[in-house]
């Protein structure tokens, strides 16, 4: 299922979601891009990371980012979704 994200927050949120579905742990997550557990945490607090690291978090977890033009619906429409 496609979701939307346009701030840290929820994207941190589908991060941490999409984790939890596949019963990670943030240490697994983080063994499995090389980095430490506090990194993961750092992402999915929405705290700032390198973009490589999120790429490669979104990868592990059988992700990826889609860039497409904004669409109409409000921030509080996606806030809903959450």
């Amino acid at each position: 299922m496609e979701q939307i994200a346009r701030t840290a927050k929820q994207l941190a949120n589908l991060v941490r979601q999409r984790r939890t579905e596949l019963r990670l742990t943030q240490a697994e997550l983080a063994s499995r891009i090389a980095l430490r557990q506090s990194t993961v945490s750092a992402l999915e607090t929405s705290a700032n990371v390198r973009t490589a690291t999120l790429l490669s978090s979104l990868a592990a977890l059988d992700l990826e980012m889609v860039i497409r033009p904004r669409t109409k619906a409000s921030a509080k429409d996606i806030e809903a979704i959450f």
